[in-house]
């Protein structure tokens, strides 16, 4: 999903961070940084949580959580990493729990190309003027996405986390872009970025390894290739799916798209079109991908009948059950209008074989500086949309 840029969503939410570290810290030293970032509320260290007590996996075309199989139901808070008050991270995991949300799908990216003024948290930067980049494992850094495992371990819930952004916010890939030249199109085989890209996965996935609380890694939020042969994008989602298994085989690993480029069902719509440079299919065939995803937004989309989503979910599930993988339905919403055709892609997605789990676009809260970011398909907790959208659907399950 196109997020609302980074200067307007920290502006939004009050992120603050007391000072600017940039660090090449180790993994061996991680607890000591974790120490530093979780709650006194919580003495837990980051994988023995008893409340998220093991690894997320692939059962059939379903999922086993914590010994559980079934459908689950979750949502997205790309924003919940940039918030420097504990409390507020807290609260969220709360709600969700009490709520029935079991997964939860956060950015694990925030690129920029200088450092931001003060009270901005960031994780990466790219110098254009060195030509290096630096991980931010401070406070305003790494530390932030730490305390939001940690939560999750405390309160059972799982994390899906993207390493980068197809879209410029959060810097994304015109953020590599800018420091080394080249293309967004580039991004996928330029061998330096490529080489900047997979140091920071390491250094991600170094940290929560062990940790229960990750769902799953995703390669990028979003990634297209426009008029790029297929092979490009399908070529780099097996190399780099590899290399993430290559460090940690405790946990699943998928792509991040939004399902584009599909045969199955296809009524030749921009959608089921290869524009993007994406093959839905080819993708999900990589060894290493355990599961697809899908996202849906028709009026962005340039799809006038919302009834059109129910085939996209449909058609999907077919090519995932085909390849013997589950599909979630990661991100689905309709610009103010949460309980009326979004409502009717829940159950559809709900009654059909080979789609696992779904993940509304996007939760809302009051935090302690105000409302959550509002992009329009913001669903506030308690809110009067609430409980059709939310509580009602996760009553079926």
């Amino acid at each position: 999903m196109r997020s609302l840029s980074s200067v307007a969503v920290l502006s939004a939410i009050g992120a603050a961070s007391a000072q600017f570290v940039t660090s090449s810290t180790p993994a061996s030293t991680f607890s000591t940084a974790v120490s530093s970032a979780v709650s006194p509320t919580s003495s837990t260290p980051l994988g023995s949580s008893a409340a998220s007590s093991s690894f997320a996996k692939v059962d059939g075309l379903g999922f086993n959580i914590d010994g559980e199989s079934k459908y689950f139901a979750g949502t997205n808070s790309y924003w919940l990493p940039f918030q420097t008050n504990n409390v507020d991270v807290d609260s969220v995991f709360k709600h969700l729990q009490e709520s029935g949300l079991k997964i939860l799908r956060i950015w694990g990216f925030n690129d920029v190309n200088q450092v931001p003024e003060a009270g901005t948290v960031y994780f990466q930067l790219h110098d254009k003027t060195t030509g290096t980049s630096t991980i931010n494992t401070g406070t305003d850094g790494l530390q932030r996405l730490d305390y939001a495992v940690s939560a999750a371990e405390k309160y059972g819930i799982k994390l899906i986390i993207p390493f980068v952004n197809y879209w410029d916010d959060y810097g994304g890939m015109n953020a590599y872009v800018t420091a080394y030249g080249g293309s967004k199109t580039e991004w996928y085989t330029d061998e330096k970025m490529q080489s900047v890209y997979q140091t920071y996965i390491k250094a991600v996935v170094s940290r929560y390894s062990d940790s229960p609380a990750i769902f799953a890694w995703e390669l990028a939020n979003e990634p297209r290739c426009a008029g790029c042969q297929t092979d490009v994008i399908a070529n780099w989602v097996a190399k780099t799916s590899s290399y993430i298994k290559s460090l940690d085989s405790n946990h699943m690993v998928t792509t991040g798209e939004e399902g584009m480029g599909l045969t199955v069902g296809s009524d030749g719509s921009y959608p089921y079109t290869e524009t993007e440079g994406n093959d839905f299919a080819k993708n999900l065939a990589a060894p290493d991908i355990d599961f697809g995803v899908f996202h849906l937004y028709v009026a962005d989309w340039g799809i006038t009948d919302n009834a059109w989503g129910n085939d996209w979910i449909q058609s999907h599930a077919k090519v995932c059950e085909a390849a013997g993988k589950p599909c979630i339905f990661e991100e689905y919403g309709i610009k103010n209008d949460h309980c009326s055709a979004s409502l009717q892609w829940q159950k559809t997605a709900l009654a059909t074989s080979g789609n696992a789990a779904d993940l509304f676009w996007q939760y809302g809260e009051q935090l302690s500086t105000g409302p959550s970011p509002d992009d329009n398909y913001t669903i506030y907790y308690e809110s009067e949309d609430w409980k059709c959208a939310v509580t009602d659907h996760v009553s079926q399950i």
